[in-house]
């Protein structure tokens, strides 16, 4: 069995700078450099390179950066045979500020990923017989997310939604056909209506997600680590402590981490003890898909953790 990402994939070009600039300001930095991303493209990288089979859907342009991308995820070890490539548009883009802290901005230009629609829905369809975990996100249009819940469901696949960028105006429906929610805090605030910052305010974020459908909850916390609730129970998991360098797609290895527990048998209580660890190691290096974790270092810091704390 395998795992199906479907969203967006961008090339990302980054600026490293000594700080984020205010409204109006200009900052000079350090250092420049390009690297594939997108946060579907992330997460099958993620899941890719702790060793289980997945595939991509989703559309780049016909362009130079769209040749990157295909080759950055192949040489990874994802499946693209579901990516759609379109003469009449360029691939997405994001660019990035990160500071020397690692917090960053991105802006994004969406590019061929506005145009996700019928097409990318057929890929997804022919993949799903074989597939038995499905990750969303809403890099792509809102419309055709839900239709691909729809599908995923049809195929009792357990879904993942990672609602990023976030969107508080999403279909109800989309709430009920998700198994497992996994906003940051930001997210999390925006789909509640009130300020997540914190185990408290997660707690009680959680339990208006619930009311409006999902199953499961899990709200990233940053450096204070995960929130994880199920309509029976809910956890604090603690954070592990690294120097982090860049937080660029740490959510993406969290996700990817979590799937990839999921796919190999593991509790869902088990596969957020994988995500955190899976987040944690992203933000210790630049980049996005180049910051995400190899399957031995991955393996190596899970070892290390006791990470619940009831």
């Amino acid at each position: 069995m395998t795992v199906v990402v479907f969203g967006s994939i961008n090339l990302d070009l980054v600026v490293e700078v000594p700080r984020l600039p205010i409204k109006g300001e200009t900052v000079i930095g350090h250092r420049f450099f390009a690297a594939a991303g997108g946060k579907a493209a992330n997460q099958a990288v993620a899941i890719a390179k702790l060793g289980i089979p997945v595939s991509l859907v989703g559309q780049i342009g016909e362009d130079s950066f769209g040749k990157t991308l295909i080759e950055s995820l192949e040489t990874a070890g994802v499946n693209t045979s579901g990516i759609t490539v379109n003469s009449s548009t360029y691939s997405g883009i994001a660019s990035i500020v990160v500071d020397e802290t690692g917090a960053n901005t991105i802006a994004c230009a969406a590019g061929a990923n506005n145009l996700v629609r019928e097409r990318e829905i057929e890929q997804l369809k022919n993949l799903l017989p074989q597939a038995e975990i499905v990750l969303l996100e809403l890099g792509v249009p809102i419309a055709t997310v839900l239709t691909a819940a729809r599908e995923a469901k049809a195929h009792d696949c357990f879904l993942i939604l990672d609602p990023a960028p976030v969107n508080s105006n999403l279909p109800e429906e989309l709430f009920s056909l998700v198994d497992v929610i996994t906003p940051n805090e930001v997210e999390a605030s925006q789909l509640v209506g009130f300020t997540v910052d914190g185990v408290t305010t997660a707690r009680q974020a959680a339990s208006v997600l619930h009311q409006m459908g999902v199953k499961n909850v899990i709200i990233t916390l940053g450096d204070r680590g995960s929130f994880y609730s199920t309509e029976e129970d809910s956890y604090w998991i603690k954070p592990i402590p690294v120097s982090v360098v860049d937080t660029v797609a740490a959510g993406d290895a969290f996700n990817g981490a979590l799937a990839v527990a999921l796919a190999s048998g593991k509790s869902l209580r088990e596969a957020v003890q994988w995500g955190t660890v899976g987040g944690a190691l992203a933000v210790t290096k630049n980049g996005a898909q180049s910051s995400l974790p190899s399957k031995a270092n991955f393996q190596e810091l899970l070892n290390q953790q006791v990470i619940w704390d009831e």
